[in-house]
């Protein structure tokens, strides 16, 4: 019976590991820009579905939600973790779901005309959530170091793991700006480039998240020491990623709550 407790309890430790997505900042940043892009009409629909609260409100609940008894059920819906010289399309499927299931899931709920306003702003907020988790490249991470977590680095003298350094760690030492002055300075694509950012479905930038970890894997050796010049090379990255998940969930909620647009 200890056996089989502690067993639970390292499984349990092992995947809260991967839940936390960009740190609170992030988070926020997604939401709103999401919040600068959507239609009136889906802006009135928001806005009734979570009884006048913001999208940045409830941006960061499901991280301590998923700890939680009554969500305990979300824990692996924050990643998909894919294993080195493993394909995408081969990477199995959680039994309790990943970020792909999750969200293809919680959209079609928010899609059907079914649907109570009680299930329909649990799903919006847990949507808001995931697509920002999504955009991050280490919860597309190996299986085998637990999305970066026990890929260990230094950052700045001081001993990481490369998924905590780009939670939050480069985000906070590339710009020291507030959630509404990220938005003021990386939101500033045309129209037609906007267009090409939010094509195509959840499972194709999962796929295009999944790529770009490969690409920080292959970058950063283990026990690497992270210092202002890859701040300077990554920062870039995260500022289009975080712009992409952003436009990328106002699409979805224009989509699902405005007919007439494009």
């Amino acid at each position: 019976m200890i056996r089989k407790n502690n067993l639970t309890l390292i499984l349990s430790i092992l995947c809260s590991l991967n839940c936390f997505g960009w740190g609170q900042k992030g988070h926020d940043v997604v939401a709103y820009i999401a919040e600068k892009h959507l239609t009136e009409k889906t802006m009135h629909a928001v806005d009734s579905i979570l009884n006048g609260q913001s999208m940045v409100y409830w941006s960061n609940w499901l991280d301590n939600a998923s700890h939680t008894p009554k969500y305990k059920y979300t824990k692996t819906w924050h990643y998909k973790n894919i294993d080195a010289n493993q394909a995408f399309e081969d990477a199995p499927v959680h039994q309790q779901g990943d970020i792909v299931t999750a969200l293809t899931t919680q959209i079609d709920i928010l899609k059907s005309s079914t649907t109570i306003k009680q299930d329909a702003a649990l799903a919006l907020r847990m949507v808001i959530h995931l697509i920002g988790d999504l955009h991050q490249p280490m919860h597309m991470g190996h299986l085998s170091d637990l999305g970066g977590n026990k890929w260990p680095v230094k950052f700045f003298n001081r001993d990481n793991n490369l998924h905590s350094v780009w939670d939050s760690s480069i985000l906070e030492s590339a710009h020291k700006w507030s959630y509404t002055e990220w938005q003021n300075q990386i939101d500033r694509v045309t129209p037609e480039l906007e267009k090409e950012l939010v094509s195509g479905c959840v499972t194709d930038w999962a796929k295009e998240t999944h790529e770009l970890a490969t690409t920080v894997y292959d970058k950063t050796e283990q026990g690497y020491n992270i210092s202002y010049d890859y701040v300077a090379e990554w920062a870039p990255t995260i500022e289009i990623q975080l712009l992409k998940g952003g436009l990328r969930l106002a699409h979805i909620l224009n989509s699902v709550y405005d007919s007439n647009n494009e």
